[in-house]
């Protein structure tokens, strides 16, 4: 995880995260919140009437933390549109075969390797 940027008391960055739901699905989403525990506590309680609401529990599966706010929304909107099989690629850390699993062979996957 990269060090966090505070600016007068405020979290600059955000998480990119990956839950896996009950029914083995997987919802990608994105927090500003500090606290990414708090985020999955909030998404398991049901208190954001989303995706994952019929399909509790959820578990995290995979986060990382970006600096800048605008580079995680970016990263969510495309591992959205990515394969069961690339996601779980993701999630393994195995960002050799990310490349690989693209509908188009594109390599230019914003994940970072930390």
């Amino acid at each position: 995880m990269r060090l966090r940027e505070w600016r007068r008391g405020v979290v600059n960055g955000c998480w990119l995260y990956i839950l896996e739901c009950s029914d083995g699905s997987y919802y990608v989403g994105t927090s500003r919140r500090d606290d990414l525990e708090t985020r999955v506590s909030q998404h398991n309680q049901g208190t954001t009437p989303d995706y994952t609401f019929k399909r509790r529990p959820v578990a995290l599966v995979y986060s990382c933390y970006f600096d800048k706010i605008t580079d995680a929304i970016a990263c969510e909107r495309q591992v959205k549109g990515w394969s069961r099989a690339k996601k779980e690629a993701l999630i393994r850390r195995d960002f050799d075969a990310l490349p690989g699993l693209s509908k188009r062979g594109s390599k230019r996957d914003p994940i970072p390797s930390s």
